[in-house]
């Protein structure tokens, strides 16, 4: 009996992993949609994008339901109690990908409707496919258990929060020169930050999978050890960590 519900359970916390990776899966895509149909005015992506975020938020809502029935039924312990906990924090960061992605959508849904000609910044698809990378690699990390990977996304999130500044100096700058532009130049800037917020959400589940696996909370003190520990190194002592993690 025993060893049969172990089976059970183990067979059930690789379903609830494989529905938080198909969700991820579909967040990226959003990401992606949403960039296109502000660059290329592809607006029958903005539907697809809405009925993604549907399945998104169902997703959500399954996932949250099968973890609290595995904790309650199971009682699991160590890493696998760590890896529930994990996905349950990556969960909300998911399905917030998911709405920022709509956002966008609907933005530049209404920027082509409103027939403003406008000038998207390249930045803008830079972080796009920046943000969506990220998710990308964050999902491979958790999928592989891999800390190294995962501490590569938080700090590509610095990148992210570059390109973040430069598109925002860009959009002002193009305001400045031509006033007319400045109701649809706010909305490239509502954009930019919708991506800037998906880099985010996309490091901390990065933070998640370092700690699903090691068990550390590297949220303030930075990836540096964890780096080094998975490399078979000695870690730094922690006010050196402290110190790299305030720089960058």
């Amino acid at each position: 009996m025993l060893e049969h519900t172990n089976k059970q359970f183990h067979s059930e916390l690789e379903t609830t992993r494989s529905m938080f990776l198909q969700m991820g899966g579909l967040v990226e895509s959003m990401v992606l949609d949403g960039i296109h149909a502000l660059t290329r005015g592809e607006l029958q992506l903005v539907d697809r994008v809405r009925e993604h975020e549907r399945q998104v938020n169902q997703f959500e809502i399954d996932i949250d339901e099968r973890i609290s029935q595995l904790i309650a039924r199971h009682q699991p312990t160590a890493g696998d109690l760590r890896l529930l906990l994990s996905v349950s924090k990556m969960l909300t960061d998911m399905e917030r990908c998911g709405d920022e992605a709509e956002k966008i959508a609907k933005v530049a849904r209404r920027l082509h409707e409103s027939n403003t000609s406008y000038e998207p910044v390249v930045e803008l698809r830079h972080m796009a496919d920046a943000v969506a990378s990220m998710i990308r690699a964050a999902l491979d990390a958790f999928a592989r258990e891999d800390p190294i990977a995962a501490a590569q996304v938080v700090r590509n999130d610095k990148e992210v929060d570059k390109e973040w500044k430069a598109s925002l100096r860009h959009i002002i700058t193009y305001m400045i020169e031509d006033p007319r532009t400045i109701s649809h130049s706010i909305d490239l800037i509502f954009i930019a930050r919708a991506l800037e917020r998906i880099g985010d959400h996309a490091k901390n589940m990065a933070e998640r999978v370092i700690y699903m696996v090691r068990g550390d909370d590297v949220r303030h003190t930075g990836v540096t050890n964890t780096e080094r520990m998975a490399r078979g190194e000695p870690p730094q002592p922690r006010g050196d960590d402290a110190s790299e993690n305030a720089r960058d």
